[in-house]
């Protein structure tokens, strides 16, 4: 087991006599005491709760929990980070699925200071306190089971750099995760009487209109897609523990459902659970807890929808990049050149390449949940934009250096429209890049450029073979901008970058 070390406490609870003195000792790997700590069971729960002094990392110790004359000795404990894993079917895949299975199976023993722990999947219609089922006990990794043929669990492949895994669920949407305190901020859930239905429960009162019209607007969904399920039986049980930080791989089951609500409930998850996380540890958790996510990957190569697409940009809060105002303390991991439609029996939804995931991933982790400095941990975003008017040129700025790995991959458009209709998006052919500058063509839009976007596709390029990188190899993220005219200079025209507000319609 691995609890979390300085500067914060980790939490213990337990079960007990309701009233009875229950006293933990922490103990060296000679037997000698360094800690302990007093607790009351509570009535009528049975529960107790207590925190340990800060410890700095390293181990082993063991902690007896002692009522009376029965006692709980648990050994091989461990201090360090301690990080919570959750999302849907991309961070389920196991070790033996990804891209260099063997190397990195072959590599599991050289971890022997992680360990992993995997709740089973379940559900629940109320807050459970403890989970129903635990897959796999905190364990030490190994061959076996990292290749999921453990008879008890597999190793997340997106979760291999943490100390704490959280089982996912394939298929599930961000609702199901959902507190129903995060959903009735986004407007998602109404009571089902005013639903003009006789069942208890909760109901979804808005769905996107990515999802077929043959969807009832007070359709129940079932499962582990129902609103708040996974959060009852999954999260909440968890709350007590004291976390350094969270990844979190979901999104697909979105893109087809609440896709233009995402911007809401996904900042709104993030500050629930870091709201409940820190009361729930006796404010050991930090309050704002580092959260990491993955960008949505491919699905369809020549699809025409944009769930995807818009679906990315949702995942920032409509922003571009992160940490924002909306997502403080928060660091994305882009995939979108990550497709892989070789894995037949799973989809091109999963695409193999998960050490690259990880890779960015722990960029932003260490830049910033652990404050490294100077460390690039996201792609290029552009900062400016000026029109030249007489040669229909548009020249876009970055914020970094750029390296324009294929040309020929067709990544920006214009909309030349009236704000009022839907965008008539047109393609702005790359003319030049420059080391921070990117300059468009404008064939018939003239001066009317309303919006700018880059890679809005569901499938916008092959396998890392997007059109802009930095000089780290990482992507340029997806964006969607609109601009205003800010002023004129010998002929040409600057342009603001702003984000898209209402009146700016999707168009396709």
């Amino acid at each position: 087991m691995v609890l979390q070390k300085e500067p914060a406490g980790a939490v213990l609870w337990g079960y007990g006599e309701p009233g009875a003195a229950v006293t933990v000792a922490l103990s060296g790997d000679g037997g000698l005491v360094l800690m302990k700590k007093m607790a009351r069971v509570k009535e009528p729960s049975g529960t107790w709760t207590t925190i340990l002094d800060p410890m700095d990392q390293g181990g082993p110790y063991a902690l007896t929990a002692r009522q009376g004359s029965e006692n709980v000795t648990l050994r091989d404990i461990y201090f360090g980070d301690v990080w919570l894993c959750s999302g849907q079917s991309n961070m389920a895949m196991t070790v033996l699925q990804i891209t260099n299975a063997s190397q990195e199976l072959a590599a599991a023993s050289r971890y022997p200071y992680v360990r992993v722990f995997a709740a089973a999947p379940s559900r629940s219609d109320i807050e459970l306190e403890d989970l129903e089922r635990i897959d796999l006990p905190w364990s030490i990794p190994t061959r076996t089971w990292a290749m999921g043929i453990s008879p008890t669990s597999r190793l997340s492949a997106g979760c291999w750099d943490v100390t704490s895994m959280k089982r996912p669920g394939g298929g599930t949407p961000i609702e199901a995760w959902s507190s129903p305190r995060a959903l009735r901020a986004c407007g998602l859930l109404e009571d089902m009487g005013r639903a003009g239905c006789s069942k208890p429960g909760l109901v979804f009162s808005t769905f996107s209109p990515a999802l077929p019209p043959s969807i009832s607007p007070h359709q129940h969904l079932s499962g582990p897609q129902t609103p708040s399920v996974l959060w009852n039986a999954m999260i909440h049980p968890l709350l007590n523990m004291t976390l350094r930080g969270i990844a979190w791989y979901q999104g697909e089951a979105n893109a087809f459902l609440h896709t233009d609500q995402y911007n809401c409930t996904f900042p709104a998850l993030i500050a629930d659970w870091r709201r409940e996380f820190h009361a729930g540890s006796g404010r050991q958790t930090d309050p704002l807890l580092p959260f990491g996510f993955v960008q949505l990957s491919t699905y369809r190569r020549q699809s025409r929808q944009d769930g995807f697409a818009r679906l990315r940009w949702h995942q920032t809060a409509d922003v571009g990049v992160v940490p924002n105002a909306r997502m403080p303390r928060t660091f994305m991991a882009v995939a979108m050149d990550l497709c892989d439609d070789s894995l037949l029996f799973l989809g091109s939804i999963h695409p193999r390449d998960k050490q690259n995931v990880a890779h960015r991933l722990q960029l932003g982790a260490r830049a910033v949940a652990y404050g490294e400095k100077n460390l690039v941990f996201q792609g290029p975003y552009p900062t400016r934009a000026v029109l030249e008017v007489p040669r229909a040129l548009l020249n876009v700025t970055y914020s970094q250096q750029l390296v324009w790995r294929r040309r020929d991959t067709p990544a920006f458009e214009v909309c030349c429209s009236s704000p009022v209709s839907p965008c008539g998006w047109l393609p702005a052919p790359v003319v030049a890049v420059g080391s921070h500058t990117v300059t468009l063509a404008l064939p018939g839009c003239g001066t009317l450029v309303l919006a700018l976007r880059y890679a809005w596709a569901e499938w916008p390029c092959e396998y890392q073979s997007c059109a802009l990188y930095n000089t780290q190899g990482l992507p340029a993220p997806p964006f969607l901008l609109e601009t205003l005219r800010s002023s004129n200079r010998a002929g040409d025209m600057e342009l603001l970058l702003l984000h898209p507000s209402s009146s700016l319609a999707w168009g396709v």
